[in-house]
């Protein structure tokens, strides 16, 4: 599950350092908290993987972390999503170090690759 991110080119986080360092750099940052629930595997990555492959703005960055395994990554994440409560999987843009769009679990559960698709490309267009 994770190599279906990584392979297309999606930079893991996997130390709190390597999420500060990350969300320090000026530009976009799109991270996908990934993890092993049937809606990450049905319609999260997926939908990530279309809005990349068919936006013509992308983010600067596109890392990773997975919820479960890289738990001190994903508690740093967490503290850069506030007032979000946890939430994985989610999709999170951030600009200059600010998150500036976000997809809960609740707003994939229920809605196709190709929804999270349109929303995501919409953020890319506004933001990147």
């Amino acid at each position: 599950m994770k190599e279906e991110l990584t392979e297309e080119g999606f930079v893991e986080l996997l130390t709190p350092q390597e999420v500060t360092d990350q969300l320090g750099q000026p530009g976009t940052t799109l991270v996908v908290i990934n993890s092993v629930c049937g809606c990450s595997a049905g319609t999260a990555r997926p939908g990530v993987l279309m809005a990349v492959a068919n936006s013509d703005k992308k983010p600067d960055n596109l890392t990773t972390s997975f919820a479960g395994y890289d738990i001190d990554a994903v508690k740093k994440l967490r503290e850069h999503l506030l007032p979000y409560p946890p939430s994985s999987p989610a999709i999170a843009l951030f600009k200059d170090g600010q998150l500036v769009h976000f997809i809960e679990r609740h707003m994939i559960e229920g809605r196709s690759a190709q929804m999270i698709a349109h929303n995501l490309i919409a953020a890319f267009e506004q933001y990147c």
